[in-house]
């Protein structure tokens, strides 16, 4: 009986996360020599998330440096937040994906106190 009802507890309750926009991003030419830039759209439709981690990868999943106003962005419950993110020119044959991981306050955790992660992968020219 109890298995029954934590099966159920886990695969009934709904599942929030964030949206990540566009999907395959492309990079540009920056305003600056020897930088190119992308944006991402983030939407929260967590009520119990305000901030969120951006973060940059290769095929092997190595981070991989790059520039953008703040790392840890706080995006407000239903609010769209555009993030524009730079990379070395050298570097952008190397990026594979842009990465958003939803970040919990510590004793702000309401529910199920679970991060979500999403990556969009970068579209190859």
């Amino acid at each position: 009986m109890k298995y029954i009802i934590l099966f159920l507890t886990l695969f009934v309750s709904p599942v929030y996360s964030h949206e990540m926009t566009p999907t395959y991003p492309v990079f540009d030419q920056s305003y600056v020599s020897g930088l190119s830039k992308t944006s991402v759209k983030l939407f929260n439709r967590r009520d119990d998330v305000r901030f969120y981690k951006i973060d940059v990868y290769d095929k092997e999943w190595n981070k991989v440096q790059f520039a953008t106003e703040n790392r840890l962005v706080i995006v407000n419950y239903l609010e769209t937040k555009t993030i524009d993110i730079y990379v070395r020119n050298r570097d952008r044959i190397k990026i594979e994906f842009i990465c958003t991981e939803s970040k919990l306050v510590k004793g702000e955790v309401k529910s199920t106190g679970v991060s979500s992660r999403i990556c969009s992968r970068i579209k190859r020219d």
